[in-house]
């Protein structure tokens, strides 16, 4: 694996993470917490990729961390998980995925003949690894916020109702 190459992809989640913090309206002070989040994200992302991982499966492990990260700092910090979670992995999403499959798919609606199906099958290839990876960020920010939100006590004399 290339360190400068990971630094470099570590570096540009940061300031994308930071970024979207900023339109996100997070104040000032949040600001580095969104870059660390973001940087984290695609440092494991690229890391597992350079091990040979899938990109779906990079995604995942790399949305997992954020999300295990982002609840132990919501914890510590009384930081809103949701906003962080979201923040960090903004970077990881397959924009340039997303673009050449709608792109691919106007281009095979456009054509007239029935010979160039593999213009179809890759905007179909594209459209798969949108839909793989966002699912896989999803996942990987839901199970941590599954299994380790905080868990109030209820008051006393209440039930949970069925």
């Amino acid at each position: 694996m290339n360190l400068l190459f990971l630094l470099h992809q570590t570096f540009c989640g940061a300031v994308a993470a930071a970024g979207f913090g900023m339109l996100f309206n997070i104040g000032m002070q949040q600001l580095p917490w969104c870059a660390g989040t973001g940087a984290l994200a695609l440092a494991i992302r690229t890391y597992c990729t350079g091990l040979g991982w899938s990109l779906e499966g990079a995604s995942f492990a790399a949305a997992l961390a954020v999300g295990a990260a982002v609840q132990l700092l919501h914890w510590r910090m009384e930081i809103s998980p949701t906003a962080f979670d979201v923040v960090g992995c903004i970077p990881m999403v397959p924009g340039s995925f997303a673009a050449k499959a709608m792109l691919g798919l106007f281009a095979a609606a456009a054509k007239t003949g029935s010979g160039d199906t593999h213009l179809l099958i890759m905007a179909l290839q594209y459209t798969l690894s949108v839909t793989f990876i966002t699912g896989a960020i999803g996942t990987g920010l839901a199970i941590p916020t599954l299994l380790l939100r905080v868990r109030l006590p209820l008051p006393r004399g209440s039930r949970p109702e069925h």
